[in-house]
């Protein structure tokens, strides 16, 4: 039997800490998996449910968009795989009476834990000016007040229309096209918040905003360098593929602050040795960067390559590659020769030079290299000059489109990247709108939109009075909580398609929408039959998604079908979009975004082959490069690096093994030895002794910012951890109130959520 859920949030005040440990996954991976997903599902649920996941009739894990081998294992999940289905597919419900005890002022008082772990949501709900807490509503109503509210708006670009990576493609479309006949691009996503730096690079210099590489190129690669990454917590099934390439003789570096477990060792739960045995050591070398000093590690690499093709001509660089399909190489060579300091790289990365030289070796001695990477690139200032570098140094040895070899940004929820391919984006481009336009006979808006700051600050400032969110948590994740929770709440609306209760339903605006939906694991039946979604993958891989389970209650509408009623009514009925049939048959509006979306040509057939199909890329299919050139881009990316005053540490926020996102499962980080709570700060012990900061020792964590707003993070337990000096760590969603919402990168406009300054208070006993 499912556990049920707990009445009182646990207390947090005396975590557990124990040595970290040097291997992830194994049996307690697989034991761990099972206890949480048995606590929601119930054993028998809980079987069923977890074979399909990743199965080629089966659903889509709801969790991260690391891609699906091409012959998948009986059980292709992860641990955090597990707990997302577990979470989604729970047999816990909300119902009426739970809005009824709970006012919104005691939700606001919840955990996001304890509000995660009540269950489904199952009837739409409204929370009006007048009451102080949630009351059910028809949908015909709930459309009605979302509908009187648009139509009140001076302007479309009054509302903004926010999309998590949870939805699928076909809804991701829908809505796009809704707000675009609305007349807005107001369109923010999570990908501002997080590989918006990614997308802004490459675009730049390769010309597509998406990675190069496939599953078999990691498998083939002689090189893979993973920085700024925790795959064993943050995208556990990457790891599977990285011990594939060191069995077939890739070599592994890792670059990041922090030792992580999984890419120390991997314990293989699908196979013997990794269940019983010591499991593949991954890492041949760690470089325990200093935060933000990625910049300069690559830029140094650079300089190493290009001294050793002067001692020996022809025998480094690919100058076939570089003359045919490169474009700025002399001037950014010139700058790499005179600009680069060591000086400057080691104060910055942290490392001994003999480290870095160790993997210029290592590239030398390497045809195919990849570099993967995630947050701990994308989220500082100077990101997207980081990741222009990375490209510099694929270029050199011309590891762009040729198999083993390319860009890897691993992204993170599992539709993210569908979501953009489909036209989530405030800045979309003018061959997209064209198509739309030609499509659907109408004129879509061409002035640029708001992203997900740009939107906080719109709403702060009272310039969007509605806002919508498809999926997500929005006030849990975004940067500056205070600051955001003001500007939810000066709102006139704020609605939420949402499965499951979080942070967002009780920071709300004047009038507040739930609007319960159907989620990945759930049967999705109209008048026309079963119904599948689409999802693509971080390597540009769709494929179709099928749920099977009973929908918590009959009340749940699909996100399809909540886009499409919702349109109909602000739209009318004279709007030529048929809506109703687009709700009741999915492959209609797949055969719409076939004649939109390039590479979606007879969508519906190639996706009902087993795996789905790979998206082109250009880079990748015939080393062309639609850029502004014609060719791939050398760029000059001056040195720079995040500067920390005297008695102050660089904070980075980063997730515990426990959570997925802002979805906390539970209070454990078991991989970096801490239990039972999530108020804790990550101090090398050096930098803790010089800072008087004791092991088990309480202090509040308060930022420091260019514009002197107090920032307050209390209550949280310092834990002498082996993190870079200078550097130290701590979960989020606690500790967005420290990241500064005018603090964002160069360019992509993403939060620094990465380099943090911040200095250490005595604690005041509150959290």
């Amino acid at each position: 039997m499912a556990r049920r859920a707990p009445e009182d949030d646990p207390a947090q005040d005396a975590p557990e800490v124990h040595p970290p440990h040097h291997a992830a996954a194994g049996v307690p991976a697989v034991l761990h998996s099972l206890r949480m997903a048995g606590a929601q599902m119930g054993p028998r649920r809980t079987l069923s449910t977890l074979l399909k996941v990743n199965q080629q009739n089966g659903f889509d894990c709801p969790g991260c968009a690391w891609p699906d081998p091409d012959h998948p294992h009986t059980a292709e999940f992860c641990e955090n795989g597990a707990k997302a289905v577990a979470e989604e597919a729970t047999e816990r419900r909300i119902g009426r009476e739970f809005f009824a005890t709970h006012p919104v002022a005691d939700l606001a008082e919840r955990s996001g834990y304890w509000l995660g772990q009540q269950g489904r949501l199952t009837e739409p709900m409204l929370l009006d000016q007048e009451t102080d807490r949630y009351v059910p509503v028809s949908w015909e109503r709930a459309f009605d007040i979302v509908a009187e509210e648009l139509a009140a708006l001076g302007s479309p670009d009054e509302a903004a229309f926010y999309t998590s990576g949870r939805t699928g493609n076909e809804a991701a479309f829908l809505y796009q096209l809704f707000a675009r006949q609305l007349g807005t691009n107001n369109l923010p996503d999570c990908s501002n918040m997080c590989h918006e730096s990614s997308g802004s690079a490459l675009v730049e210099t390769l010309g597509v905003g998406k990675g190069s590489v496939s599953l078999k190129d990691l498998h083939q690669a002689d090189l893979i360098i993973v920085a700024g990454q925790n795959p064993g917590t943050n995208h556990p099934r990457m790891l599977s593929a990285l011990e594939r390439a060191k069995r077939a003789g890739a070599r592994i570096v890792s670059v990041n602050p922090l030792p992580e477990a999984g890419l120390e060792r991997f314990k293989n739960p699908q196979t013997p040795r990794g269940l019983v045995g010591g499991g593949t050591r991954l890492t041949d070398l760690f470089l325990q960067i200093r935060l933000g000093g990625d910049l300069a590690l690559f830029r140094a690499l650079n300089l190493l390559l290009l001294e050793a093709e002067e001692k020996e001509l022809g025998a480094v660089l690919d100058r076939d590659f570089i003359d045919r399909h490169c474009h700025g190489f002399d001037d950014w060579a010139a700058d790499a020769r005179t600009a680069t300091s060591w000086d400057a790289v080691l104060a910055a990365t942290g490392l001994p030079e003999q480290q870095i030289r160790e993997l210029a070796e290592l590239v030398l001695g390497s045809r195919k290299v990849i570099v993967c990477w995630a947050m701990g690139l994308t989220q500082h200032k100077h990101s997207v000059p980081t990741i222009r570098e990375v490209v510099n140094f694929l270029l050199l040895r011309g590891n762009v489109g040729r198999p083993g070899a390319g860009v890897c940004p691993v992204r993170g929820h599992s539709n993210v990247q569908g979501d953009r391919t489909m036209g989530i984006f405030e800045r979309p481009a003018e061959t997209f709108l064209d198509a739309l336009g030609r499509e659907f006979r109408f004129a879509p808006p061409r002035h640029h939109g708001y992203d997900t700051v740009d939107t906080i600050r719109a709403m702060r400032d009272g310039r969007v009075k509605v806002f919508f969110a498809m999926g997500g948590n929005f006030v849990a994740a975004s940067p500056d909580t205070l600051a955001t929770e003001a500007a939810m709440r000066r709102c006139r609306l704020t609605v939420h398609v949402s499965t499951k209760l979080n942070r967002s339903h009780a920071v709300t605006g004047a009038r507040a929408l739930i609007l319960p939906t159907l989620g990945r694991t759930d049967l999705d039946r109209t008048s026309k039959g079963k119904q599948f979604v689409t999802v693509e993958d971080s390597m540009g891989m769709v494929h179709a998604s099928r749920g099977g389970l009973r929908p918590p209650s009959p009340q749940l509408l699909s996100e399809v079908a909540i886009v499409c009623r919702l349109a109909r009514r602000v739209l009318g009925p004279e709007n030529p979009v048929p809506w109703e049939d687009f709700a009741e048959s999915y492959d209609l509006i797949r055969d719409r975004i076939a004649r939109v979306v390039p590479g979606f040509e007879d969508f519906n057939t190639r996706v009902r082959a087993p795996g789905g199909f790979a998206l082109p890329h250009a880079p990748r299919d015939s080393r062309s490069f639609p850029t502004a050139t014609g060719k791939a881009n050398f760029t000059v990316n001056p040195h720079t690096a995040p500067e920390v005053p005297p008695g102050r540490l660089l904070l980075q926020t980063l997730r515990s093994h426990d959570q997925y996102n802002t979805t906390v499962y539970g209070l454990d980080d078991r991989y970096r030895g801490i239990k039972d709570g999530r108020r804790v700060v990550l101090v090398n012990p050096d930098d803790a002794r010089e800072l008087g900061l004791a092991d088990g020792a309480y202090t509040d964590l308060v930022g420091e910012w260019s514009d002197g707003v107090p920032r307050r993070a209390p209550h949280f337990r310092v834990v002498h951890y082996p993190t870079a000096r200078g550097c130290a760590a701590a979960y989020y969603p606690e500790t967005n109130v420290l990241v500064p919402l005018d603090s964002t990168a160069d360019t992509s406009n993403t939060p620094t959520s990465k380099s943090v300054v911040i200095r250490f208070e005595p604690d005041s006993g509150t959290a």
